[in-house]
């Protein structure tokens, strides 16, 4: 569905995008993640038709930015992360005023807007003026905009920017659904944490560069990697500290350090061992008090941190 091939924007000696390719198939959910400035914007406006490259390729929907601007537009819906509103609208007619945009005309028009207006939940403030709602009502009605020709791809450039914990949640569940839906949706976020439970891709940039494409599973697979093995987290109590200092004498473990925020120890394996089964097993042998026992979880926000060096354009 979306296809770029060393897609770059040059500004003077500036690279906000160099060479950036990536795949993603139908139905994939990729969070493109990355510091401030570091091109996730102006890729999405590339794609959008928005914003001619310097150079490279990319396609939408098998159409090219170049040549089928009006084939993708058609196709996608681009919410950014800032949009603004017409203050004097209630919000049936800011929906029926886009809708007429795409030529959705006479009784399907209100139907749609309808529609729209249940699938985020705002169907109750159909009459309110967009100017009385919240930020997070704001959001959802941008979502419900970018729904009313019922594209199959969606360009969603941070929509959780500014949202409280209940707003996100919401908008979380709104791209779960549209997930569900086999929607092809390119996600900027920078709630890290909420993009593992929605997305199956991950696509990291930094600099213009991107420094990582794959799947979640291979992007925990690199951070391991990086860091040098697996690693396990180990309590027993009072009795931590020596615990870790047992512990680092095992020819299986690189370190065994004390985590606080844990309230347990941290336990780093050596490259080549994996099975960590052994912590628990000498630990008890040792007459130590097992509490918990579980391996170190790897969410996005490891992989962010480890992968990238908080470098901008």
């Amino acid at each position: 569905m979306i296809e770029c091939r060393d897609l770059t924007k040059k500004y003077g000696e500036l690279f906000a995008v160099d060479r950036l390719s990536l795949k993603l198939a139908p139905g994939d959910v990729y969070g493109f993640i990355g510091p401030n400035g570091s091109g996730k914007t102006t890729t999405m406006r590339m794609l959008a038709t928005l914003l001619n490259p310097s150079w490279g390729e990319a396609t939408v929907c098998g159409h090219s930015i170049y040549t089928g601007s009006k084939e993708i537009r058609r196709a996608i819906g681009y919410m950014p992360d800032f949009f603004g509103v017409y203050d004097d609208m209630k919000v049936t007619e800011y929906l029926e005023f886009f809708a007429a945009a795409y030529r959705i005309q006479g009784a399907e028009r209100k139907k749609k807007v309808e529609q729209v207006l249940d699938y985020v939940d705002l169907g109750y403030k159909r009459d309110a003026l967009v100017t009385s709602l919240s930020r997070g009502m704001t959001q959802r009605l941008g979502l419900a905009r970018v729904l009313l020709h019922d594209p199959q791809v969606l360009l969603l450039d941070e929509p959780a920017s500014g949202l409280d914990p209940r707003a996100r949640i919401e908008m979380r569940e709104l791209i779960k659904r549209l997930r569900q839906e086999q929607k092809t949706i390119m996600l900027s976020s920078h709630i890290l944490p909420e993009l593992a439970e929605i997305c199956n891709t991950l696509g990291i940039i930094e600099r213009g560069k991107l420094i990582f494409n794959g799947t979640v599973e291979e992007a925990e697979n690199e951070v391991r990697k990086l860091r040098g093995g697996r690693a396990f987290l180990v309590s027993v109590g009072e009795r931590n500290a020596e615990a870790a200092k047992k512990l680092t004498a095992f020819k299986e473990v690189a370190g065994a350090d004390l985590d606080p925020k844990a309230g347990a120890v941290r336990v780093a394996l050596r490259s080549g061992y994996d099975d960590g089964s052994f912590i628990p097993e000498r630990l008890i042998a040792d007459r130590f008090k097992l509490h918990s026992f579980r391996e170190e979880e790897i969410n996005i926000e490891h992989i962010f941190l480890t992968i990238t060096k908080g470098i901008t354009s």
